[in-house]
């Protein structure tokens, strides 16, 4: 994906700081992103959850509330109805640019604004939560002592995950009267609400009342063992991958044509993690995997290698060449599975000179149901015909092209 640096007026006027994560491909649609309370737009949840979206064609603008991070502004000015503002704000600043977003997703007390917020953008299809609270005013208790010295002096200083932080009157008062459940009733968008039970910031209870008062189209997604802040790489993995699976069916993605010359369209690559070799592997909107190396090679295992995806595309090739022949045969050909290895490992042939090794892939096929022995081996002999295995036995011409950054 790209970033562009976005500037918008937020709800008293002051400069909001945002990053714009564009997809590398064609752009099919817009989300946007509200952090937790008091957090801000790179935290690591919100930064997996964008490079998913991006590599299916989903642009993502992340920013700071007023106040906050690069944002302009006072935070102790700020309330829960300032943060709904600012986020309307924002999906008029996109809609200016022609990106009115059609997905919202807010992560704990951002999870609570984007409910009240959804309603006044009416662009918005889906909307998507992660610990957020069904009383936003839960987050009073974040400040134990200093509520009577918030009462009394306008204003105090709390220390919330070891930063300080002043908080007004305004602010207290506005949550403690903010009531999600009327707009939740009416939404009128696609939920998935999403939380993990030992949250101890956020109950999970509060998912439990958010759930109930939306209506269908509705669901529910567990966290398991995640914190509230969703800090680990394969929580917040797994949060990416849910939500892309769950947009794609509300928000109506359509790739363009392939280009000329591609008649499969493209195959996109692109890192997940830089310090590691997790590749997001896209081919188009719909279809999604993960790359990776095995842990002993520096890898996390949390996708198949390239030889891992060489051999799927050989065995899935050998598999649907066997059924189409039998199936324009009429033969009695219940079920086809094959097996494939290969007896090279990538990260050692990534450094070893050209020739030093030839690349050896084994099939084992299985044949099922009522054929004879002529069938049976006309169908082995068939395999061979199998285009990718062609293709790996002759000569391929690769061109790289480097692009602009």
């Amino acid at each position: 994906m790209t970033m562009e640096r976005f500037t918008f007026d937020g709800h008293a006027g002051d400069a909001l700081a945002a990053r714009l994560d564009m997809p590398d491909g064609p752009h099919l649609a817009t989300a946007l992103f509200a952090h937790c309370f008091t957090c801000g737009k790179d935290i690591t949840a919100a930064r997996r959850i964008a490079a998913r979206l991006a590599s299916m064609g989903i642009a993502v603008l992340r920013f700071d509330f007023t106040g906050l991070g690069h944002s302009a502004g006072e935070f102790a000015n700020t309330t829960f109805t300032s943060n709904v503002d600012d986020l309307v704000r924002a999906a008029e600043s996109l809609a200016d640019k022609g990106m009115a977003p059609t997905l919202l997703i807010g992560h704990s007390l951002g999870g609570a604004a984007v409910l009240k917020a959804a309603g006044e953008i009416p662009s918005i299809k889906a909307v998507v939560t992660i610990g957020a609270p069904f009383d936003p005013g839960h987050v009073t208790h974040n400040f134990g002592d200093a509520l009577d010295k918030i009462e009394v002096d306008g204003k105090a200083e709390v220390s919330l995950a070891g930063r300080p932080f002043t908080i007004g009157k305004d602010f207290v008062h506005d949550v403690a009267s903010s009531e999600l459940a009327p707009a939740i009733a009416k939404l009128g968008r696609a939920l998935l609400v999403m939380h993990a039970p030992l949250d101890t910031t956020v109950g999970i209870e509060n998912a439990a009342n958010i759930f109930m008062a939306a209506k269908h189209p509705k669901s529910f997604v567990t966290l398991d063992d995640a914190d509230h802040l969703v800090s680990r790489p394969d929580d917040a993995e797994y949060a990416a991958e849910v939500i892309a699976a769950w947009s794609d069916r509300y928000l109506e993605l359509t790739p363009p044509a392939p280009p000329p010359g591609a008649p499969e369209g493209i195959v996109r690559v692109s890192e997940a993690d830089a310090n590691g070799f997790l590749q997001d592997v896209n081919s188009g909107p719909h279809h999604h995997t993960l790359a990776d190396e095995p842990e002993a090679y520096g890898g996390t295992n949390r996708g198949m290698s390239p030889y891992g995806y060489l051999s799927a595309g050989l065995g899935a090739c050998t598999s649907m060449t066997i059924r189409m022949y039998a199936r324009r045969k009429g033969w009695p050909l219940s079920h086809v599975s094959v097996d494939v290895s290969h007896d090279k490992v990538h990260a050692q042939d990534a450094n070893e000179p050209t020739g030093a090794k030839v690349d050896t892939f084994t099939r084992e096929i299985r044949l099922e149901g009522d054929l004879d022995a002529d069938q049976r081996k006309r169908l082995l002999e068939i395999a061979d015909k199998c285009p990718v295995h062609r293709t790996l036995e002759t000569k391929s011409h690769i061109k790289t092209v480097l692009l602009d950054a």
